[in-house]
């Protein structure tokens, strides 16, 4: 039965839910009541060690292999979801890249590689998912706070994807108002992930709290937005990043 917090009865598909806060979302939904398809592109054996955690929460998970910089790709996964599911009531577009560089020197193809996977990426997911969500659906983008704080040497490209992510929900949030459909972008500060291992502890000093987050703190945001009780909240980047960018 449905109720203002009970996922049960939806399904969810995570761009990018092997590992990370990916896949601590789509183990979080699936604790909440929601059967979970997910993405990977190469970690195999994570995907299927997150389909494991699904489904011994009582709920059926899918891993599909389909790299977020290839449109045909993302497309699949949401029809494999549908021929799976039958429907989609939540999609998170984690699926992301850092790629750190000084703006004298990035490479060409490390700009490209960021743009079509941060934002062409993170378009095309959205515009897939709401090709089949219904009424009352949600896309919960996963962005960064550095679309409000670029504050590291290196990071200038990737504050410029996050950002272009944040306005971009607001457009798809008034384009898909009239359906139902929210769409709501989180932006984590620094988070215990492969992707930030090599640089958490030099940035934890700069965090009022002094701690980074748990991937399944930011999951915790991931499945409030996706209730029914969130549904008045659209168009908006929640930050969560311990202060930092106060």
């Amino acid at each position: 039965m449905e109720t203002q917090t009970s996922l049960v009865g939806k399904t969810a598909l995570v761009f990018g839910g092997s590992r990370g806060i990916g896949a601590a979302a789509a183990r979080r939904l699936a604790r909440e009541g929601a059967d979970v398809a997910l993405t990977y592109v190469s970690a195999p054996q994570r995907a299927a060690e997150t389909v494991v955690a699904i489904e011994a929460s009582g709920r059926a998970g899918l891993a599909i292999q389909a790299d977020s910089a290839d449109p045909a790709a993302i497309k699949a996964a949401v029809a494999k979801t549908m021929e799976r599911f039958g429907k989609l009531d939540i999609a998170v577009v984690n699926a992301g890249i850092l790629m750190l560089g000084d703006i004298a020197t990035v490479s060409v193809e490390d700009l490209d590689r960021m743009l079509d996977i941060n934002v062409r990426g993170v378009f095309l997911s959205i515009q897939a998912a709401a090709s089949r969500l219904g009424e009352g659906g949600r896309i919960i983008t996963i962005g960064s706070n550095t679309a409000v704080r670029s504050g590291h040497p290196g990071s200038s490209v990737y504050a410029m994807t996050k950002a272009a992510v944040a306005v971009m929900v607001k457009g798809a949030a008034v384009d898909l108002a009239s359906r139902g459909i929210t769409v709501n972008n989180i932006q984590p500060g620094p988070t215990i992930t492969d992707m930030t291992a090599d640089h958490i502890e030099a940035i934890k000093p700069l965090i009022p709290l002094k701690r980074a987050a748990d991937p399944d703190e930011i999951a915790g945001l991931v499945a409030w937005l996706s209730r029914k009780e969130a549904g008045y909240m659209t168009g908006s980047s929640l930050t969560m990043d311990g202060g930092m960018a106060l």
